[in-house]
């Protein structure tokens, strides 16, 4: 029996071929300017390929701004749009723009940043005249103007949706109508309206404090989403209309999660005017406008699986258009119980795409299918720190016009030594590509390190990186020997060896005597450690065996040489580890230099104020980093190709292990 979500769907006066939808992710793949080039095209033609029936671009703006978002607001960005529009139609896929305007004056910033940039061109025409008094005069006040428009777009975050006026207002409908015509003459299938941002503020109680027509009253304060929606099908009435519906919902602890959007009793009625308005489809999503974007794209373990669904099924019951529901649904199965049981008719896969952009074409053909972790580290970091998306489990993620795996010109037989990620991506590659591998891991099971990672408190969804090669392995006819370490002679009778042999935790480089040391290796693997804990190195590890130890019960301390710890964690889990530090009371020593460990005391400096710190610990654990293991090579004479932690000074974390094994295994 064919599976709901294979089953097609009609949306407006568009019919999507299966219940499977890419929602709209910032991406970063556009040009400077905004528009759709090559990278972008690649990426979104890849899901389409893939299978994906309904693909959104996200945050495309009606205006000129300064943000590195999708643009549309003038006639000669149209083409662009029309190519893409054309490719995934080719495909059988329907594409929608998901219009946005900040909730900001993105005119008055503009002119700002705009005037800072004349002024750096200014100041650098005069340093090339040897006119270093105008340089220096044209340079601070470029950088005066620059903290003028930042302050501004601080500002205007927070209160512009009070300090808008009618006109402006007015100006901004205009344009996101405009930008709507624009897409259907570029043959886009749909608008998707962004309820978050301006219109989910001026939606909201908490942001939207007017006293105008616009404020008030929850009639009022939906009243100029409601207008927007007019206005877009006035102006495109050919396209279908999407409206991406902001909730603000409760926490475990009772406090609200978001503040641009409305809560739930208004999310089912403000559903019911998007209805009578025309809107074809809700989508059903958490509310933004905190700075936090792990509110809305949480990391593992901090929510429960698709936990906006409650409402959404809410919303389901009180309209008779389609309904979308997103968030932390990681598989096909659970999208299908959310169908099945009448809760939504679309599911939004995304981060689960950019981990597998071919769910589509797996589900109808029966085939595993690779999991997001929701680790949130190459795709929400690369958000916030304004690179482009990817995944750390997918090295074609944005590259997919240029990386893309190669069938082999002639079969070789490869060996793969280690079964850490590393080993594991060669592996699923080479075997893809036509090769006989065989894969040796010297332990009684593939993972590596994952198993590590997926110790720590809301870290074991980890462990779908790895289950996913337990069950491929097979399906690849990849040959794995498990407890076994090959010798020369073994290696040899291959035509290529690919070493992905790992690392271990470090020695510890500083003089110790009569003290309990263990390694954080060791108790992440259950090595006890019980009473006061002493970790040192507050690195992602070290923070990471900190919170396993404290979640135990223990009294933790971290002792760390630079200023903060965890400096790599991502910024969405982050807010976590914090607010488990406060809970459990974990003491903090940045700054800090250990100089020696003697009876279960450390010594040590504060290398900022130059303090001696004495610190005393029942135990004392060395998270000090790991250091790559050693490949003996001798006696090898084929080829040999280093991957994942041993194949540099420093350790691989997962996405360059992933991307080094992809690589090496492409180019066999």
């Amino acid at each position: 029996m064919e599976k709901k979500i294979l089953e097609p769907i009609q949306v407006g006066n568009m019919t999507l071929k299966n219940r499977i939808m890419f929602p709209p992710l910032t991406t970063g793949y556009e040009e400077r300017d905004g528009s759709i080039g090559a990278r972008s095209l690649g990426f979104y033609e890849r899901l389409a390929k893939g299978g994906v029936s309904y693909i959104v671009i996200g945050d495309v703006a009606p205006v000129r701004t300064a943000s590195p978002t999708p643009m549309l607001y003038d006639d000669s960005q149209i083409p662009a749009f029309q190519k893409l529009a054309e490719a995934l139609h080719a495909h059988g896929s329907r594409l929608a723009l998901q219009i946005f305007h900040p909730e900001y004056d993105v005119q008055g910033v503009g002119r700002l940043i705009m005037q800072a940039g004349m002024e750096r061109q200014a100041a650098a025409q005069a340093q090339a005249q040897g006119n270093e008094e105008e340089f220096q005069k044209q340079t601070a006040q470029a950088e005066k103007t620059t903290k003028e428009a930042y302050a501004k777009l601080r500002h205007d975050m927070q209160h512009f949706v009070d300090e808008a006026g009618i006109e402006q207002l007015a100006q901004i409908k205009a344009s996101i109508a405009q930008c709507a015509a624009r897409a259907q003459r570029a043959g886009v299938d749909a608008v998707e309206i962004h309820g978050d941002r301006l219109l989910g503020s001026m939606c909201s109680a908490m942001l939207n404090h007017r006293s105008d027509g616009y404020g008030g009253s929850f009639e009022n304060r939906t009243k100029y989403a409601l207008e927007v929606v007019a206005a877009i099908k006035e102006a495109a009435p050919e396209m279908a209309v999407e409206y991406k519906l902001p909730l603000i919902t409760v926490n475990a602890d009772g406090s609200l999660r978001g503040k641009g959007g409305l809560e739930e009793e208004e999310v089912v009625a403000f559903a019911k005017l998007l209805e009578q308005a025309g809107v074809d489809m809700i989508q059903v999503a958490q509310a933004n406008h905190t700075g936090n974007m792990g509110d809305t794209i949480p990391p593992m373990g901090d929510v429960p699986y698709n936990w906006t669904l409650p409402v959404a099924r809410r919303v389901k019951q009180a309209v008779s258009i389609p309904v979308a529901t997103v968030g932390r649904v990681i598989t096909v199965e659970a999208g299908e119980k959310i169908l099945k049981d009448g809760d939504a008719d679309m599911i939004g896969y995304g981060r689960s795409l950019l981990t597998d952009p071919d769910i589509a074409v797996k589900t109808a053909a029966g085939e595993c299918i690779r999991e997001c972790l929701n680790c949130n580290k190459g795709c929400v970091d690369a958000i916030q720190s304004r690179r482009y998306i990817s995944c750390v489990l997918n090295a074609e993620n944005g590259d997919e016009t240029t990386i893309c795996l190669k069938k082999a010109d002639s079969v070789k037989n490869v060996a793969v030594v280690g079964a850490g990620i590393a080993g594991l991506e060669a592996a699923r590659v080479a075997a893809k590509r036509g090769h006989k591998v065989t894969l040796f891991e010297k332990s009684g099971k593939i993972g590596g390190q994952i198993h590590l990672a997926a110790v720590p408190p809301r870290k074991s969804e980890i462990l779908r990186a790895v289950t996913y090669y337990e069950k491929m392995l097979p399906e690849w006819n990849v040959e794995l020997k498990l407890n076994t370490q090959p010798d020369a002679e073994q290696l040899n009778g291959f035509d290529a060896v690919i070493a992905a042999v790992g690392a271990h935790n470090m020695d510890l480089p500083i003089p110790a005597e009569n003290s309990r040391i263990v390694s954080s290796w060791d108790v992440l693997n259950g090595a006890e450690a019980v009473g006061t804990c002493a970790v040192l190195g507050g690195g992602l590890v070290g923070t990471e065996t900190a919170e396993y130890l404290a979640a135990k019960g223990n009294k933790v301390i971290i002792i760390e040489m630079m200023d903060k710890i965890a400096a790599g964690e991502s910024a969405t889990v982050m807010p976590l580890i914090t607010k488990d530090f406060e809970a459990h009371g974990v003491e903090q020593h940045v700054n800090t230099k250990v100089r020696e460990i003697k009876d279960h005391v450390i010594y040590a400096v504060n290398t900022v104020d130059h303090t001696e710190v004495t610190i005393s610990a029942d135990v004392i654990v060395n998270a000090l980093g790991s250091k790559k293991n050693v490949f003996d090579e001798s006696g090898i004479t084929v080829p040999v190709t280093y991957i994942g932690d041993c194949s540099g000074e420093r350790t691989a974390d997962i996405a360059a292990a992933v991307r080094g094994g992809y690589h090496a295994a492409n180019e066999l």
